[in-house]
């Protein structure tokens, strides 16, 4: 199959478009940058130059292809109205391109814009009114003959070069020479190693059927306290609980993600696809050491 995949040269991307190759795909990936162009040309990409924000270049990577990954978003949370509505604009042009084709389209979204304080499924909806809407977009495509499937993913998806949220609390420790956690720390995170995720994006591209809702979820809830217990023993600082007033002023933007009780499950999409998580999880992963390397994390 022709894979058109955005966000190829990324974290996950990468991992995707290897899990892509070893199963006897052509992908075919998006690259902004003269570097990441020349990584997937190694790797054994057909490149098209462009980004998310190019709907030409969008629209005739789908077009020609045989199916589509949409894995690029622009993560700035100074600004992420903007980051959702030029994501709505990328699915819109992809999807308008698939349109009675049948073939398939693999959206990303994520599950911390679920319902909080219980463990949700992939029968749950977002909340109204989150700026982003990739799911409210990219569903209604199933009734225009694409094969459209959402594959949520949680607040960590973690491995080696991770550059996500775990990184930047890290980060945020060795400035503020504590490790922190908001409350009485119970509140819980989802996780998955890079790999399985890679692996049930392409399971979703094979096998999904139009209109799926997929959890790419290993572990259901990690308790963010056990992450800053990790964390402060990795970098011999203390542990300290902060009230929720002062999340954002500790954490700053990331504070709000922090905060977050949205354990969830991927009982159904295990079923339907057969799907095992077979990687380590996220706090053996942060026991593994590379995540304290002296490279600072990555700002978003």
């Amino acid at each position: 199959m022709r894979v058109f995949v955005t966000g190829a040269s990324g974290f996950i991307g990468s991992a995707v478009v290897r899990e892509l190759l070893d199963g006897g795909h052509h992908v075919v990936g998006l690259a902004r940058s003269d570097g990441s162009a020349a990584g997937l040309a190694a790797a054994g990409v057909e490149v098209i130059r462009g980004d998310i924000e190019n709907l030409d270049s969008l629209g005739a990577g789908a077009a020609n292809a045989d199916g589509v990954i949409h894995l690029a978003f622009i993560h700035d949370f100074s600004d992420y109205a903007r980051a959702g509505q030029t994501d709505r604009r990328a699915i819109e042009t992809i999807g308008e391109a698939l349109a009675g084709s049948d073939r398939p389209f693999v959206v990303t979204a994520g599950t911390a814009g679920l319902t909080q304080g219980r463990v949700v499924t992939e029968d749950d909806a977002p909340l109204p009114g989150l700026p982003r809407t990739s799911e409210e977009v990219a569903l209604p495509l199933a009734a225009r003959g694409v094969r459209v499937s959402v594959l949520r993913l949680p607040p960590s998806v973690h491995g080696e070069s991770d550059h996500g949220f775990v990184p930047r609390l890290i980060a945020i420790a060795r400035e503020k020479g504590v490790s922190a956690y908001p409350g009485d720390g119970r509140n819980r995170w989802p996780a998955v190693h890079r790999l399985d995720a890679a692996n049930l994006f392409r399971r979703a591209l094979e096998e999904a059927p139009a209109g799926a809702v997929l959890h790419g979820i290993a572990e259901e809830g990690v308790p963010v306290r056990d992450i800053a217990d990790v964390i402060g023993r990795h970098l011999e600082l203390p542990v300290t609980s902060i009230s929720h007033d002062e999340v954002t002023g500790h954490f700053g933007w990331l504070g709000t993600f922090f905060a977050l009780d949205v354990p969830a499950s991927s009982m159904l999409t295990q079923r339907q696809l057969g799907w095992q998580p077979a990687h380590q999880g996220l706090l053996a992963d942060l026991e593994q050491g590379h995540y304290f390397a002296d490279n600072p994390a990555r700002s978003a």
